[in-house]
């Protein structure tokens, strides 16, 4: 089964655990039967490869998550990165070039595409293995996944079949409808449109060829940005006349807000939290090393990390993100592709961060040119190349580095690290890159 799950957006709606690096498909905060937390992108990993375990997996995104996919699902993850935002036909279009022309998948193969974060149980991915069937056949040109709508949701856009049959043509399509008016859909034997839906390959590769001017994989990777935004449902599915939706029934969420997501967690806190005897449908996450204590709150969400505090009715937590689009700031934790970030302390020529690297990994070889930084070891050991001088570091150890100078760290335990940079000028884009170099690493 080769799938492409598309891994998007900034997860405002889900701040303050969810920024511009790390959308809401990366928080940990469902609970395993070990006890572990995983997030909404492991989670949906995991159940396909339980589903089967050969399956081909490519995650299309943006480059701001790519560090993060690689240190939640490790390197052997296909990832296929736009190099700007342009909407859902683009990115398939793209994902499709990358499949056939850089990882060899035959055009007469079965592509199955679906959003990262639904939560779903495992008869979705045994669904979405039916789809990839159907789409084999060829019986269509392209098969949709329709979801059984629950309610007469007003968050979806609603797919009409033809007939009640488990699989049927489609009629036609409708947008996302006021309460009423879904109520009407469904009564036609609507479905939800979740956005999940397979094809052969060829099939897209020709209709990409068709409304974008490009060669191959590079060559549209090379003018992505001059391609026109447009969704697939608007670019393809809309006007595709050899069309057909399966049936799904079985549970399917899309947990895009804080109400939703509380929805699907098995208990009411995550993190360190007391709750008095008074509090009724209250759901607490908090990342700080601080407790939340919590008394007479009925129907709420309290979330709290680095980046903010959140208190707000659940009915009320939907309409967050105008108010987090006020919010100008700097990302305060990260999962990088080597371990993770928090920054600890901003300062107007000062920034002070906590790095943690894992086993085996490093940063990349760098220098800065305004800026001097002070590495102090926490826990753990590795080492610290600092102008391709090799040095062994663990705790207590202090590595200093004056702008222009190159350094990097290797871990070889888990690395803990406080990192004191201090300036004029302290900015992200302040970094120039090296290949590695000294002797002994």
């Amino acid at each position: 089964m080769n799938i492409v799950l598309l891994s998007g957006g900034s997860g405002k709606r889900l701040w303050p655990l969810s920024n511009d690096i790390r959308s809401k498909q990366f928080i940990k905060m469902f609970k395993k039967e070990d006890g572990q937390y995983e997030s909404m992108v492991q989670r949906v990993y995991r159940q396909i490869k339980a589903v089967d375990p050969e399956a081909k997996v490519t995650i299309a995104t943006s480059k701001s998550q790519v560090s993060a996919i690689h240190n939640q699902l490790g390197e052997e993850v296909g990832v296929c990165v736009e190099p700007c935002r342009r909407d859902t036909f683009p990115a398939i279009a793209l994902a499709s070039a990358y499949l056939h022309d850089v990882k060899g998948i035959g055009e007469d193969e079965a592509v199955v595409v679906c959003p990262v974060d639904p939560y779903v149980s495992i008869e979705y991915f045994q669904a979405l293995a039916s789809l990839g069937h159907l789409a084999e056949k060829g019986g269509a040109n392209l098969s949709l996944l329709g979801m059984e709508p629950t309610y007469p949701s007003e968050k979806y856009g609603y797919i009409i079949p033809e007939n009640k049959e488990e699989v049927s043509p489609v009629k036609t399509f409708r947008e996302k409808p006021d309460a009423e008016t879904a109520k009407s859909y469904i009564a036609e034997g609507a479905l939800w449109n979740g956005g999940v839906f397979a094809y052969q390959l060829k099939y897209l590769l020709n209709k990409a060829h068709q409304l974008i001017d490009f060669t191959d994989y590079e060559d549209l990777y090379k003018k992505y940005e001059t391609v026109n935004k447009i969704s697939f449902d608007y670019a393809v599915a809309e006007k595709e006349k050899s069309i057909q939706v399966m049936r799904f029934s079985g549970d399917w969420k899309d947990l895009g807000t804080w109400n939703t997501l509380t929805e699907a967690m098995v208990e009411p806190v995550i993190g360190q939290a007391m709750l008095n005897e008074t509090c009724e449908n209250l759901h607490v996450i908090n990342e700080l090393n601080v407790p939340v204590l919590c008394m007479g709150l009925k129907n709420v969400i309290v979330s709290a990390s680095a980046e903010g505090i959140l208190v707000s009715d659940k009915e009320q937590s939907s309409y967050i993100k105008p108010f987090v689009d006020q919010i100008n700031q700097q990302i305060m934790f990260a999962e990088k592709s080597w371990g993770s970030f928090q920054v600890l302390d901003v300062e107007e020529e000062s920034l002070t961060i906590k790095v943690t690297l894992n086993p085996g990994h490093q940063m990349n070889y760098h220098s800065h040119e305004h800026r001097d930084e002070v590495w102090s070891v926490i826990s753990g050991t590795g080492r610290a190349v600092v102008d391709g001088k090799v040095q062994k570091i663990g705790p207590g150890m202090v590595v200093t580095m004056k702008a222009g100078c190159k350094h990097t760290v290797i871990a070889d335990s888990e690395l803990k690290i406080i990192e004191v940079q201090t300036g004029k000028d302290i900015s992200v884009h302040d970094k120039i890159k090296f290949p590695l170099e000294g002797e002994g690493i």
